[in-house]
């Protein structure tokens, strides 16, 4: 296959998945940034006006970063997850393995499709943060390396998922049950330097902490975490999914409903 083809055939996934996300803006856009505006006005407004400052922040100014990438990782997850089951049940993703286009194309344009989504959500709901406070931009490198790593390594974890998912109740079951609580466990509403030294020692454990940090850095200039670290636990997630991704496709595993 040229390089002529696999670019068409890369440019037709992503479009299809990017038109379908803004045809169903309601459910794509619309709760990420009704829920992070209720966040913003409950926990920054009226809660965090009580608290006083984290490393010299306001809260809501601190917990802006992480609240953002929290709804980032939530459809950038459910996106890919989301495409990827639907394409087996109506055996659409049987037309494509049947064709010549390399598995690696495949993968990436949902995984392209995920993080525009992402990319989408996020710049949402940052904007949504300006009524409510105001931010400034420390490192435009590391946010921007954050913001888009991230998107990458949850589309890959959503494409994982539907691999194995038999039905619309098991896309669910990953998202609830594991990738929730690590999300509110991952330092989005608090630093883990306010826990006793043990606590802090297990939140380490959490690869959300990293990320979320990671991305705070670039807007603050403050981390709980070494930054080089979170960018070592980003990169290093990222590429053992994706091979194991492609190891599996190979295989043929999961690929069929």
């Amino acid at each position: 296959m040229d390089s002529s083809r696999i670019l068409i055939a890369y440019y037709t996934i992503v479009r299809k998945d990017v038109v379908r996300m803004l045809r169903l803006w309601k459910q794509t856009f619309l709760p990420s940034v009704t829920t992070t505006t209720l966040y913003f006005l409950v926990f920054g407004t009226f809660i965090g006006s009580q608290l006083t400052a984290i490393h010299g922040f306001s809260y809501i100014q601190f917990i802006v970063p992480g609240l953002v990438m929290m709804s980032i990782i939530t459809n950038a997850y459910s996106n890919t997850s989301t495409a990827l089951f639907m394409a087996k049940f109506q055996r659409n993703l049987d037309e494509m393995l049947v064709s010549p286009t390399p598995e690696w194309v495949i993968v990436l344009g949902y995984v392209t499709a995920g993080i525009v989504r992402g990319l989408i959500i996020g710049i949402l709901v940052l904007l949504t943060s300006l009524f409510f406070t105001h931010l400034l931009v420390h490192n435009i490198l590391v946010l921007f390396s954050a913001l888009i790593l991230t998107c990458v390594l949850f589309s890959l974890a959503g494409f994982l998922n539907a691999m194995f998912a038999e039905s619309f109740d098991s896309i669910a079951i990953v998202p609830t049950f594991i990738l929730t609580p690590l999300t509110y466990l991952g330092g989005v509403f608090y630093s883990i330097e306010q826990f006793p030294h043990v606590w802090q020692s297990v939140s380490l454990l959490n690869p959300i902490l990293y990320m979320v940090n990671a991305f705070r850095y670039g807007f603050l200039g403050i981390s709980d975490v070494n930054i080089g670290m979170a960018f070592v636990v980003l990169i290093s997630l990222t590429i053992l999914l994706l091979g194991m991704i492609l190891w599996l496709f190979k295989k043929g595993a999961g690929l069929k409903r």
